[in-house]
C-alpha cells in the first residue's frame, strides 16, 4: 500500500460511527511479506477491512514510532506491532497505548506481558552470528562471541546494520545493560578500530555475508535462515550460547515482537478484535514455520521449527531485562551516533 493508499484508508477508518467496525489501522513493523496473509485471512474472517502502513527496512521500529508519538494528540492508528521491545516501553511510558488483556494471551509467560497490560510480546526472533563457510570453512574458527570480532582475524571481515534502529539499535541498549556503559562503548570503540562495516539493515548483512563480501554478520535469525535455506554458503552461530567466562550475563538475545492499542484510536473495538486474532496459537504458528521463522512464545503452540532455529530453551539466553535495558536507551544512542557519525 502506498502512501496515498494509506492515508485514504485511514481517513475512511476515522470517518463515521458506522464504518468504524468495519475498519482497523495498523503500523506494522513486522516485514510485509509475513504479516499480509495473516491479516488478508483475518479481514475475511472478521468483515474488517485493514489499513496497513509498514515501517521500511532502513528505519526498522524507529520510524512508526516516532509517527505514533507524533500523532498522539489525534492518534490516525489503532493497532501498533512492533518487531522489538525497547521502541514498545519507550512509547508506553509516554502514555501512547491504553491496557488491554487480550483472553487470547492467558498462556503467554508473564514476562511477555507489560505490567500495566499496555503491550503483549509474541513471536520471537534471536539475535544471531552469520558465518560464509566458504570464506571460514572449519568450525573451530569461527566466532562464538560477539567479544570474539574485536580479534584482528576479522579486520574488516565483518558487517552489522545500522545500530541507530531496529533489532541492532535494541541489541546496543541491551549490550550497555549487561556489559556496563563503558564495557560496551569500549566493545563498539574496538569493532570500529578492527574495520567493522555497516550496512543498510539486518536483510542486506545477510546478503552481503552469503554472497561472500563479508565472512561475518550479525543479523536476526529470519533473515539468516532465508539466506540458509535458499542453499547460499551459511553458518548459523548462537553468540554466547554457553555463556561467558568475564560476563555472565551474556547469552544469545531473543527478541519479540510486540501488540498494542494505540490510546484513543479511531476505532477501539476493531483494535482489540485484531490483537485477539493475531495472539491465536495458530498465528503464532504460521509465524513460525511460514517463512518468518519467529519463535512462539505461546508454550501450547505446536509448531516444526526449520533446522537451524533454536529456542531459549536449547541455548543460554541473555538476561537482559528490557526494562533497565531501555533506561539505557538515549545513552545507547548518544555514545553510538558520536563513534559511527550518525
Amino acid at each position: 500500500m502506498n502512501r496515498r493508499q494509506f492515508l485514504a484508508a485511514a481517513a475512511v477508518a476515522a470517518s463515521g460511527c458506522s464504518r468504524r467496525d468495519s475498519r482497523v489501522v495498523l503500523y506494522c513493523a513486522q516485514d510485509q511479506e509475513f504479516a499480509e496473509d495473516l491479516l488478508t485471512e483475518f479481514t475475511k474472517e472478521s468483515g474488517i477491512a485493514v489499513a496497513t502502513k509498514f515501517d521500511t527496512e532502513a528505519q526498522k521500529s524507529v520510524g512508526l514510532a516516532a509517527e505514533l508519538e507524533q500523532e498522539a494528540g489525534r492518534p490516525r492508528c489503532d493497532v501498533h506491532w512492533n518487531n522489538e521491545p525497547l521502541g514498545t516501553i519507550r512509547l508506553a511510558r509516554k502514555g501512547v497505548y491504553e491496557p488491554y488483556s487480550s483472553p487470547n494471551a492467558t498462556p503467554f509467560p508473564n514476562w511477555s506481558r507489560a505490567p500495566d497490560q499496555t503491550w503483549q510480546a509474541f513471536a520471537a526472533r534471536a539475535r544471531v552470528l552469520i558465518v560464509n563457510t566458504r570464506l571460514v570453512p572449519a568450525e573451530a574458527d569461527r566466532p562464538r562471541s560477539i567479544l570474539d570480532l574485536v580479534n584482528v582475524k576479522w579486520k574488516g571481515r565483518v558487517a552489522i546494520a545500522k545500530p541507530f534502529f531496529g533489532t541492532t539499535a535494541t541489541h546496543a541498549a541491551c549490550l550497555f545493560d549487561i556489559l556496563g556503559p563503558d564495557a560496551a562503548t569500549s566493545l563498539f570503540t574496538e569493532l570500529i578500530g578492527n574495520g567493522v562495516a555497516v550496512v543498510a539493515g539486518n536483510k542486506q548483512v545477510a546478503t552481503e555475508v552469503s554472497g561472500g563480501r563479508f565472512a561475518v554478520g550479525f543479523t536476526d535469525t529470519d533473515d539468516a535462515l532465508i539466506e540458509l535455506q535458499s542453499g547460499k554458503p551459511l553458518a548459523i552461530v548462537y553468540p554466547d550460547r554457553d555463556g561467558h567466562p568475564v560476563y555472565p550475563k551474556l547469552g544469545t538475545l531473543f527478541l519479540p515482537n510486540t501488540l498494542a492499542i494505540v490510546k484513543n484510536g479511531p476505532n477501539p473495538a476493531a483494535a482489540r478484535t485484531l490483537i485477539d486474532f493475531l495472539l491465536r496459537p495458530m498465528m503464532e504458528a504460521r509465524l513460525a514455520e511460514g517463512g518468518g521463522f519467529q519463535i512462539p512464545l505461546n508454550p501450547t503452540v505446536q509448531a516444526t521449527l526449520p533446522p537451524g532455529l533454536l529456542t531459549p530453551s536449547q541455548v543460554k539466553p541473555m538476561d537482559v531485562d528490557f526494562g533497565r535495558a531501555t533506561d539505557r536507551w538515549e545513552e545507547t544512542q548518544t555514545t553510538l551516533r558520536k563513534l559511527f557519525g550518525g
